[in-house]
């Protein structure tokens, strides 16, 4: 079973009188494990589908699902530019313990040192990382993590004492700590050189193999692309490529 499915997935802005398909008919399947890229140019529409899998934009028609669970399958799309609060709720739960965010601008919180921002989402409510870590094991996951992310000699600095890599591998690290099955990675290299867009990338696909954490990628980073096991090339809201290596 796929663990992230879109099936006919639209999504139509309204601009005046005029509409615009910014995603248009899209289904694919992501399976568990994979390191996936929708890959395109700007204006293609990968960002909105990162979005709408990430549940922060509504599609305007067909069907997310994601694990198993059919997420808008009570409500009625069409027309709508915002969903009931019984169901935004629900979609707050499911994003804070499904999926982590990574973002090109790293999002960090400027007056918590390093440890405290990756901490910061086990505050957030019953993550399956708090219900499963008891006693000092939390602590021990989240040293692991500043670990694993190379910055053990940077956990009391503030992101303003950070490189622009070492502030992404912080978000990576705060990604990952609520132990979600999927990490959405919208232009992860984006605002890095290359040196430090090539060890993001590698650490990344270290984690991918050792945790079996899914990634899906936002881009048009070619290096991204050919690391990655599955490329969806869209173009002007279409899938044009849909290739599992």
């Amino acid at each position: 079973m796929a663990l992230v499915e879109f099936k006919n997935i639209s999504k139509i802005y309204k601009m005046e009188e005029v509409q615009v398909r910014a995603v248009d008919n899209v289904s694919l399947s992501i399976e568990k494990g994979e390191f996936a890229a929708i890959s395109g140019p700007s204006g293609s529409g990968k960002s909105t589908m990162l979005n709408i899998m990430g549940l922060i934009d509504l599609p305007s028609e067909g069907t997310v699902i994601l694990d198993g669970i059919d997420i808008y399958k009570d409500i009625k799309l069409s027309g709508r530019s915002s969903v009931p609060l019984k169901l935004d709720a629900r979609l707050t739960d499911l994003r804070r313990n499904f999926i982590g965010f990574v973002f090109q601008t790293f999002n960090l919180i400027p007056v918590l040192n390093v440890r405290e921002n990756i901490e910061i989402p086990l505050h957030l409510g019953n993550s399956p990382a708090c219900e499963s870590l008891k006693g000092n094991e939390k602590n021990e996951w989240i040293d692991y993590l500043i670990e694993t992310v190379g910055l053990a000699s940077w956990k009391k600095h503030k992101p303003s004492e950070l490189s622009g890599g070492q502030r992404q591998r912080v978000a990576i690290a705060r990604a990952l700590v609520t132990k979600c099955p999927v990490i959405l990675a919208d232009e992860p290299t984006a605002n890095l050189d290359s040196k430090n867009g090539d060890q993001i990338l590698e650490l990344m696909k270290k984690l991918n193999k050792e945790l079996k954490t899914t990634f899906v990628f936002s881009t048009h980073d070619q290096k991204i692309v050919g690391m990655a096991n599955h490329v969806i090339q869209i173009s002007d809201g279409h899938i044009v490529n849909d290739i599992k290596n």
